[in-house]
C-alpha cells in the first residue's frame, strides 16, 4: 500500500510516438503517479527537466541523439536527481551493470504489458517513500528489496516466452509486416494462437495492426513491428 503523498512526477523519454503515448497512458493509470511530459530526444528531455520538477524518468536507452545511459550520466553531472527506470529490449548485462552505477533503479524489457510497468512503478513508489534514519540493517534491506520483483512478470495465460520470442522474430525480420496466417505457418502454431501473440504485442505498443485491402470480403489484418530497440 502506498502512503498518502503527492503524485510522483514522471517524464517519458521515448522517440517512438506510439510507444511514448502508450507509456504516458500507462503511467496515468497507476495510482500515485502522473506523467508531466514526454520527450523524443535527449536534448528535449534536458529542456523539460530544466523547467519542470521530475521524480522519475521512464527512459528508452536508444534515442536518436544520445544513448540513454549517456543521458543519465550527463544529467547526474548537471545536478538532476531524478531516478531512472530504463525501458529497452537490450539484454546486455554489461549495460545493466553500468546503469546501476548511474542511478537506474529498474529495467523494463520491451515488449511489456501495463501490468509489468504498474508493478515496477508501485515498487518504486514504496522505495521512494522510505525516509528518515533506518533503525538497523533489516530496515535498510526492506527499503532496497522494494525495488526487486519477487518473480518475472507472467505472460497472459496460454502464452509462452519461447513462442513470443519466435513470433517477435518473425515480425522483426519482415518490415512489410505479416498476417496472423503467415506468422502461424512460419512459427508452427494455429492462426488463432498466432493472433493472440500478435495482439499481445499490439497491446504492449511493440506492433501495430493495419488492414490489408484489395481482396474480396473483409480486409485482412497485417501486423508490423514498430521499431527495433
Amino acid at each position: 500500500m502506498i502512503p498518502e503523498q503527492a503524485p510522483l512526477r514522471v517524464l517519458v523519454v521515448e522517440d517512438d510516438p506510439v510507444a511514448a503515448d502508450a507509456h504516458v497512458l500507462y503511467v496515468g493509470r497507476v495510482p500515485g503517479f502522473v506523467a508531466v511530459g514526454q520527450a523524443g530526444t535527449g536534448a528535449a528531455a534536458r529542456r523539460v527537466l530544466d523547467r519542470t520538477p521530475v521524480d522519475l524518468l521512464l527512459l528508452d536507452l536508444h534515442l536518436p541523439d544520445v544513448h540513454g545511459l549517456q543521458l543519465a550520466r550527463s544529467l547526474r553531472a548537471a545536478g538532476h536527481q531524478a531516478d531512472v527506470i530504463a525501458v529497452t529490449s537490450a539484454r546486455d548485462l554489461a549495460v545493466v551493470r553500468e546503469g546501476v552505477s548511474l542511478g537506474v533503479v529498474q529495467y523494463v524489457l520491451k515488449p511489456f504489458t501495463f501490468a509489468t510497468l504498474r508493478d515496477r512503478l508501485l515498487r518504486y513508489a514504496e522505495y521512494h517513500a522510505a525516509a528518515g534514519e533506518a533503525s538497523g540493517q533489516d530496515e535498510v534491506d526492506r527499503a532496497l528489496a522494494a525495488l526487486r520483483a519477487p518473480a518475472p512478470a507472467a505472460l497472459p495465460k496460454g502464452l509462452s516466452a519461447p513462442t513470443l520470442e519466435r513470433v517477435t522474430g518473425v515480425l522483426r525480420a519482415t518490415p512489410e509486416g505479416r498476417t496472423a496466417a503467415e506468422v502461424a505457418e512460419e512459427v508452427g502454431i494455429s492462426r488463432i494462437t498466432a493472433r493472440r501473440y500478435l495482439e499481445y504485442l499490439v497491446d504492449a505498443a511493440r506492433a501495430a495492426r493495419r488492414p490489408q485491402y484489395g481482396q474480396v470480403g473483409r480486409p485482412e489484418l497485417r501486423y508490423h513491428w514498430l521499431r527495433e530497440r
